[in-house]
């Protein structure tokens, strides 16, 4: 029976024949949902919809485009189904594709040309949440679930915390999200009538928040020599830090800049090593890739704080400063970062500007040149994965790439420190394949989470990042590999939920010391032979 409402309303309906694998053709409508470029026609819906599938169409997305929405039953078992995603989609499609939508989203055009437009300003990007604001897990059980969940996820106002796109969630994915209060009014109950489950993690996103980065006062945070290391902070803070370690620890510690980022910060690495001799292997390590890690920066800035503290009377790390340079880079995406403290806690990307859409930002972990833009990254400038227009499109991504390249022959291993997951990840990422020097990288791995576990029983998962966590292509790790660096490894830090991006300032100490025990374990490794 024919589908009634607004062209507005029923447009995101018709992307329901994407979970299906049914192709869209015709005049293009280039949207922000799961980083598709759709392309919205008519075609014929008993050769392209499931058998038992409903369609209509529904003139005047533009006077000259026609849609036609297709439900396969694939993803619709019932009616109750049908009116699940009735309930929940258009409400919001009104919402997110009206002319006068709430985010300054309008879909414009005439003929074949319908573009969404994302005005992204910054009133809109808010650091706090709604007091109501929470965070849900989902474990979809069946191929039905995970379909209605991609199809609702696609249209909801919802930001994915694990994994970081639809694209990867399947039967059995541990899947986390952020649900702003006026739409998990209308998810949760429908999600409950469709008898999906899900577990609150977090009730209360805004308490939250304050909860992790108002515990201490400013000055107790930044104070030198007092620097307080089991706390988060801010760019400024951190920056000034390597100032002060530059000027009083100079036997030891040289920083220097990489290059500017895209709104003109510094971008800052600390070569920490003694200089016993003239050429020396190298590590490189580097944290914060995407801004709303913040346990990654921690991470890097207790290294340094251990390796200065330690070195007289620990040798190991004498063994490892003598013979080793270490170059570590505290704060990779400088401006996502700071963005993160000052606008919005949750931002990941980077804070370029996109000249066709309004939406800001690129994935620093999907922009390197290895297998670029390919499965696991995202075409869409909206996206959270959007790979950016070109590789080494960001200013960061580019000035680090060329400081390896330039040191490849120094640098023997990579590492890179995200959240979360508990997780020990080596090459390859973009693809299932066992890399050539397999044994001596999963030896390392298994020495490393091994003790890491021997500290507070935290137990981490290691393997290929592809098997491991999922494919995703453009990594830095990846690159890393393929550029000379027999050793690449990304961390992904605590916790696996509970808290999520939110890891209490009381979790940094125990999550720092047992990762530095991984830390040291594979630098270790590196200055013995391994055939």
């Amino acid at each position: 029976m024919p589908l009634r409402g607004s062209p507005a309303a029923l447009l995101p309906l018709c992307l329901l024949c994407l979970p299906a694998g049914l192709p869209l053709r015709g005049p293009r409508y280039h949207g922000r949902y799961a980083g598709y470029l759709w392309e919205l026609n008519q075609y014929d819906a008993s050769e392209k919809c499931d058998k038992g599938g409903s369609s209509s169409h529904v003139g005047g997305v533009t006077e000259k485009t026609e849609v036609q929405v297709c439900l396969p039953s694939a993803a619709l078992h019932n009616k109750q189904e049908f009116s699940l995603l009735c309930a929940l989609v258009p409400a919001t499609a009104q919402e997110e594709l009206g002319a006068t939508a709430s985010h300054g989203e309008s879909i414009r055009g005439s003929g074949s040309d319908v573009e969404m437009d994302n005005k992204e300003t910054e009133n809109n990007e808010e650091m706090f949440c709604n007091s109501s604001d929470k965070v849900i897990r989902i474990v979809p059980d069946s191929e039905r679930e995970t379909q209605i969940l991609k199809a609702v996820f696609n249209r909801l106002k919802v930001d994915l915390w694990q994994p970081s796109s639809t694209s990867y969630i399947a039967e059995g994915t541990v899947t986390d999200l952020r649900v702003p209060h006026n739409t998990s009014q209308i998810l949760l109950p429908s999600l409950q009538q469709a008898n999906i489950q899900y577990t609150i993690l977090i009730s209360d996103l805004q308490k939250a928040i304050e909860k992790q980065t108002g515990r201490r006062s400013q000055r107790n945070r930044r104070s030198f020599p007092g620097y307080n290391y089991e706390v988060y902070h801010s760019l400024d803070d951190i920056q000034g830090w390597m100032h002060h370690l530059n000027k009083t620890h100079s036997d030891l510690i040289h920083m220097f800049s990489v290059g500017k980022s895209y709104e003109g910060r510094t971008l800052f690495v600390l070569k920490l090593g003694k200089r016993s001799q003239p050429y020396k292997k190298a590590v490189w390590i580097d944290c914060g890739i995407h801004a709303r890690e913040w346990i990654g920066p921690a991470f890097c800035q207790w290294f340094v704080k251990e390796a200065l503290q330690t070195y007289q009377t620990d040798p190991a790390m004498r063994k490892m400063l003598t013979q080793l340079y270490f170059y570590i880079m505290p704060v990779f995406n400088v401006d996502g970062y700071h963005f993160s403290w000052t606008n919005d806690r949750f931002w990941r990307k980077t804070r370029s500007k996109n000249s066709r859409f309004r939406c800001h930002g690129v994935d620093a972990n999907r922009n390197w040149k290895v297998k670029w833009c390919d499965e696991g990254a995202s075409v869409h400038p909206c996206d959270d994965t959007y790979c950016g227009p070109f590789p080494e499109s960001e200013p960061e991504v580019k000035a680090v790439a060329h400081f390896l390249r330039k040191h490849r022959k120094q640098i023997k291993a990579y590492l890179s420190f995200h959240a979360y997951a508990q997780m020990l990840l080596y090459p390859y990422s973009y693809k299932y394949a066992t890399i050539p020097n397999f044994s001596c990288v999963e030896s390392a791995a298994y020495n490393a989470v091994n003790v890491l576990q021997s500290a507070y029983g935290i137990r981490y998962r290691y393997g290929p990042a592809s098997s491991t966590l999922y494919v995703s292509s453009g990594s830095s790790m990846d690159w890393a590999y393929k550029n000379g660096i027999p050793y690449a490894f990304a961390f992904e830090l605590r916790d696996t939920g509970h808290f999520g991006f939110l890891l209490p300032e009381t979790l940094i100490k125990p999550t720092c010391t047992e990762t530095m025990l991984a830390v040291k374990n594979i630098t270790l490794h590196l200055l013995k032979k391994c055939n």
